[in-house]
């Protein structure tokens, strides 16, 4: 098998890695990019349906915080709108009893992407060399070699199916992900072999549905589309909808733990519409269409150790405060390892920043 060589290897294929590629073709260094999925995005997620994309990853950025974000959306011509939140909200507490309740504009703003968040994946893989992305090309071996660094590709118990030499290496994936993934040799000292082990990954846990229709009949209603459940199965929704005409949307996160969502999932979705139906009224049981993502089932995003909930945002920062090792060869990015704004698509591109820098 013949060994490629490149200036620089990029590990993961979500935004941080797209972002970091994105800036090296930007110098003209050689370099590759693998993800292991047959897709790139990573955690963002955006189906079509009827030319509109809904998030089942990251849905919000927030301009007057995250300027890297709002610097990227406006060099990219992609534009923003306000996330939808006119209206009275609704409570349903544990006994499932249904309550309206004052509306509040989230603060800062919430805005969404128009051409959903996959846009920023779309836009930037158009700006790489061709032949630079390889897609179902998952790393299971870095070894350090000569000032430098071979990746292999394929399944650790078998030959590899591709090989590479790079100078330099960036780790665009969660921590917990490439120290359980990921054989290094020689082996990484144990304190940042533990640290990559306990960084949370930043929606590993969660699964996201989401309901489109032809009306907001919430809005005629009066409602924001915000509720907010002690009696699931969903816990929090919002209007997901497209800017301004339909298809319009409901959205939100499920707040059953991952080990006791594994059953059908036809039993699960019909479950959350019933919900919808107490919520919002009987119309929210006829959608268009529905989509519904577990991350917690997504072997290229979670580990066994991803499947407790996570109830509050980590404070993440690079493991064991170490933002490269092996003599700088190996680079650590992805938003777990972001200094500032980790978990969020801002910390995801502070990382790559950083790593390339």
């Amino acid at each position: 098998m013949a060994m490629e060589t490149v200036d620089s290897l990029i590990v993961g294929g979500g935004l941080s890695g797209l972002y970091a590629a994105a800036l090296l073709a930007a110098k003209n260094e050689s370099m590759v990019l693998l993800e292991a999925r047959e897709r790139l995005g990573g955690r963002i997620l955006s189906p079509e349906y009827q030319g509109f994309f809904t998030d089942l990853g990251p849905s919000w950025y927030w301009p007057d915080i995250h300027p890297r974000m709002a610097r990227l959306i406006s060099d990219l011509g992609l534009k923003g709108y306000r996330q939808f939140e006119e209206g009275y909200g609704r409570f349903q507490n544990p006994g499932g009893l249904v309550q309206t309740v004052r509306g509040y504009a989230t603060e800062p703003l919430s805005w969404r992407l128009v051409g959903g968040m996959m846009a920023l994946i779309t836009k930037l893989s158009a700006m790489l060399p061709e032949k630079a992305v390889r897609l179902e090309y998952p790393v299971c071996n870095i070894e350090k070699a000569g000032g430098g660094a071979l990746v292999s590709v394929g399944q650790l118990e078998e030959e590899p199916v591709a090989r590479f030499k790079a100078g330099r290496v960036i780790l665009a994936l969660p921590p917990r992900l490439a120290a359980s993934t990921i054989l290094f040799t020689p082996e990484l000292p144990a304190d940042l072999t533990q640290a990559m082990l306990k960084i949370g990954t930043w929606m590993a846990g969660q699964a996201k549905f989401f309901a489109l229709y032809e009306e907001p009949f919430w809005r005629e209603a009066g409602l924001s589309g915000q509720a907010f459940s002690q009696r699931g199965p969903m816990a929090e929704l919002h209007d997901g909808s497209n800017r301004d005409r339909a298809p319009y949307g409901l959205t939100g996160f499920v707040g059953l733990p991952a080990a006791q969502r594994g059953g059908e999932q036809s039993r699960l979705i019909d479950a959350i519409l019933k919900q919808l139906a107490q919520i919002y009224g009987a119309l929210a049981t006829r959608p268009s269409a529905v989509f519904y993502k577990d991350w917690a089932r997504e072997p290229y995003t979670a580990t066994r150790l991803d499947q407790p909930p996570m109830y509050e945002h980590p404070l993440y920062s690079p493991p064991a405060h170490q933002s490269s090792f092996w003599d700088g060869i190996i680079h650590f990015a992805g938003t777990e390892t972001a200094s500032q704004h980790g978990g969020y698509l801002e910390g995801a591109l502070g990382a790559a920043e950083r790593a390339v820098n």
